[in-house]
């Protein structure tokens, strides 16, 4: 990790501290066929010691990703009304389906899929399915085609959700 302060843009004023750091990036990443190594870097005007910062502003990043793909993924980037009560609905329910989306990926995928995953990849995978649902004896099957591609990564999601408490 590396840090250095200047004024900011070349001004007089109080200087801000650019924090970088040297990581390995993960194996499966566009960064690691170019590199060896990434290195993200940002700006503060915060006093304190430099791994704290580092680890504010990891957190803060993730927010804003989560923020980013409510905008893109779940359609808040174009509210459908000029009414508020219209807009208040689309937005609780925008957010909520979000939420069941990441609460489904952390319980059911957290082993097979990446973290960042954002919400119209789980769509289009996942929850989009081609299949067939049929009751029998009071219990619900789902028949899906045998060439969909995520059918193991569904199939492996389901029996973990199901196993938190779910009957059937």
């Amino acid at each position: 990790m590396a840090e250095t302060s200047s004024p900011p843009f070349g001004t007089r004023g109080t200087p801000g501290r650019l924090i970088v750091r040297r990581v390995r990036p993960p194996a499966d990443s566009q960064v690691a066929l170019f590199t060896d190594f990434a290195y993200p870097a940002f700006i503060t005007d915060r006093a304190g010691d430099t791994l704290p910062l580092e680890a504010d502003h990891r957190a803060h990043a993730e927010v804003e990703t989560a923020i980013r793909d409510l905008k893109e993924g779940a359609g808040l980037a174009h509210l459908p009304s000029g009414r508020f009560a219209t807009t208040a609905a689309w937005l609780a329910f925008a957010v909520w389906a979000h939420t069941l989306s990441r609460w489904v990926s952390a319980i059911g995928l957290s082993d097979a899929v990446p973290a960042r995953t954002t919400a119209a990849t789980l769509r289009r995978r996942l929850f989009a399915l081609p299949g067939r649902l049929t009751r029998s004896a009071r219990c619900w099957t789902l028949h899906l085609p045998q060439a969909w591609p995520w059918q193991v990564l569904f199939g492996a999601a389901l029996t973990r959700l199901r196993a938190v408490g779910a009957r059937c």
